[in-house]
């Protein structure tokens, strides 16, 4: 999208009198930019949506996403848990308009790990807790949300690598968290996959669960499948280098 058509979609934003067409066009362009992964284009058309038709819960949700998926692109800590903090506002605001939508309810579930992963030690936990949680009741929602069991399925498997002693320590200290095993982070990556085979996404992080569960050789087939997909979403880059990175550190073993 050329910056002079986002400035005129800007504009009519702040316009008077405008009408649901007006907020229908800039949805449209706005998820345009969103396909191509231009997310600061799609954060301010989707604000500029916003203001012509307040109080829609997709725009919200889809502000949250864009907010979320910026978080890596700040350069400093602070910097990123505001921007994840902002997400996590426009996703509660969502969910408050439309709380049976699974995908509003899995938008506060995501914020809340983002945000894990720049709090202390408390903060943390707390935020597992609350991601866990959301997660669960997006499923209860939508028992067929891929997304929702890729999280389940990520958070299994990686609060059971947690040490015995950190488990304690977290169980001592904070109060612990919900059970998590191995075996229920492969299951419901494994769904995930099921459901939607063409998200790359999906596929690595089953991977990563495999790995986690001492079976390499599987690990390493889940990340060629993924690898070997087109990159469509802003954190699917990420995600192939941090399976190629794991594949590397295997292939030297």
């Amino acid at each position: 999208m050329s910056h002079r058509l986002l400035l005129a979609l800007g504009l009519l934003a702040l316009a008077p009198g405008l009408h649901a067409a007006d907020a229908d066009a800039l949805v449209r362009a706005a998820l345009a930019a969103e396909a191509k992964v231009d997310c600061e284009a799609a954060l301010k058309l989707f604000q500029a949506a916003d203001a012509a038709r307040p109080n829609d819960a997709f725009i919200l949700q889809k502000i949250a996403r864009q907010y979320s998926d910026l978080v890596s692109d700040q350069a400093e800590v602070v910097d990123k848990k505001r921007y994840a903090q902002t997400a996590l506002e426009y996703a509660r605001r969502a969910v408050a308009l439309h709380p049976t939508d699974a995908v509003n309810v899995l938008s506060v579930a995501v914020c809340h790990g983002k945000l894990a992963l720049y709090s202390d030690a408390r903060e943390k936990v707390q935020y597992s807790r609350l991601m866990h949680e959301e997660a669960e009741r997006a499923l209860a929602l939508d028992p067929n949300y891929a997304w929702a069991h890729h999280l389940l399925g990520r958070w299994n498997y990686e609060v059971a690598l947690l040490g015995a002693a950190s488990k304690f320590f977290v169980r001592l200290v904070y109060g612990g968290l919900p059970a998590a095993s191995f075996e229920e982070g492969v299951r419901q990556l494994q769904r995930a996959t099921e459901l939607e085979p063409g998200e790359l996404a999906h596929w690595i992080e089953l991977g990563f669960a495999y790995a986690a569960a001492g079976q390499p050789d599987l690990a390493k087939k889940q990340w060629a499948r993924g690898l070997a997909m087109p990159s469509r979403a802003k954190p699917d880059e990420p995600a192939k280098q941090r399976a190629r990175e794991a594949l590397a550190r295997l292939n030297q073993h």
